[in-house]
């Protein structure tokens, strides 16, 4: 308590004092100077008054140990936290690898299948359900219109023809707009395994003819669909080896704070030793604990020999009292 109530005071003035000087923003405490600034903290100030060097050099290792632990606990939350993003950082690396593989086999099956005018436009080949042998494009584009405005799909995705061989999905997204729920149908074209390629954000142009060309023009955005995930993934990386580095480092002072609490542990011996007292008076302390137990060890004998003589006399009148009469 006396060395709480001291720090707390030390702290208050010292806090005091900042504010008076306008210094709050560098505040320090230093509870191991001896300055006229932060003064010393409570185990000094009574190793100062008991004139023990060896308690106040203890003070002061028991500061810089204090220290020393503050900071390998620092290092290694730090570390442990390097050790964690580098965990994000092989997640998101392997994320976006798949996708590139992924988005590559795509574009070679579409650049495999793909059919081109003599222009080198693609041909639209585009194949919806319900209208399967038309190729009528205004026929294609009312068929679309109709899904867009009566599809609801409660945000699955559902197939409603093809294009080259890959799935056209419909998906219906709910927003909310002025405090009404909306519901808004977006159009996708299906990799072979878990991307989904839009062309517009998945909105159909009101043109037949850019409605209908809306699939062919998501299959021609996925070398820029791989070119986004090389980007990411780069900006991913770009702190992979600092982190790596970090997770990998070790603490350069352990050493230092294993000699330092040696020394400390030395001198708690030390001290353990100045202030035991000497061997005579331990041996005069000994006699007296010993004079102590005999006196009432006899005060307890005694005690319990008069105890017994009352009960002897106890006993020989109940005897004396029950002894028969004879009649002569």
């Amino acid at each position: 308590m006396d060395s709480y109530k001291f720090n707390l005071l030390h702290n208050k003035q010292l806090f005091i004092n900042q504010l008076k000087t306008n210094t709050l923003g560098s505040r320090t405490i230093d509870e191991g100077s001896m300055d006229e600034d932060s003064g010393m903290n409570f185990s000094e100030y009574v190793a100062v008054l008991s004139g023990n060097t060896d308690l106040l050099e203890k003070a002061r290792l028991d500061k810089k140990i204090t220290t020393l632990e503050s900071e390998r606990k620092n290092f290694l939350r730090e570390r442990d936290a390097a050790t964690g993003k580098l965990a994000e950082i092989e997640s998101s690396v392997s994320f976006h690898t798949d996708k590139i593989k992924e988005a590559q086999s795509d574009l070679a099956l579409f650049e495999k299948r793909v059919e081109c005018d003599d222009e080198g436009t693609p041909i639209n080949k585009l194949t919806i359900k319900g209208v399967e042998d038309s190729t009528d494009i205004k026929a294609i584009a009312a068929r679309l219109q109709e899904i867009d405005e009566k599809a609801r799909t409660k945000g699955e995705y559902n197939k409603i023809g093809e294009v080259y061989g890959f799935s056209i999905m419909v998906k219906t997204e709910s927003t909310s707009k002025d405090l009404f729920d909306c519901s808004v149908n977006r159009f996708f074209v299906k990799g072979q395994e878990s991307i989904y390629y839009t062309y517009n954000n998945g909105k159909l142009a009101t043109d037949p003819k850019l409605a209908c060309q809306n699939f062919v023009n998501a299959l021609e955005r996925i070398p820029k669909v791989i070119e986004s995930h090389e980007k990411e993934m780069a900006k991913v990386v770009a702190n992979k080896d600092v982190y790596t580095n970090i997770a990998n480092s070790s603490w350069k002072k352990e050493d230092e704070l294993r000699s330092l609490k040696s020394e400390a542990a030395e001198l708690d011996r030390k001290i353990a030793l100045t202030l035991a007292p000497p061997e005579g008076e331990k041996e005069e302390t000994e006699e007296m604990k010993q004079g102590e137990g005999l006196s009432d060890h006899y005060h307890s004998g005694g005690v319990k020999n008069e105890s017994y003589l009352v009960q002897d006399k106890e006993d020989n009148s109940r005897l004396q009292s029950f002894r028969p009469k004879w009649r002569h």
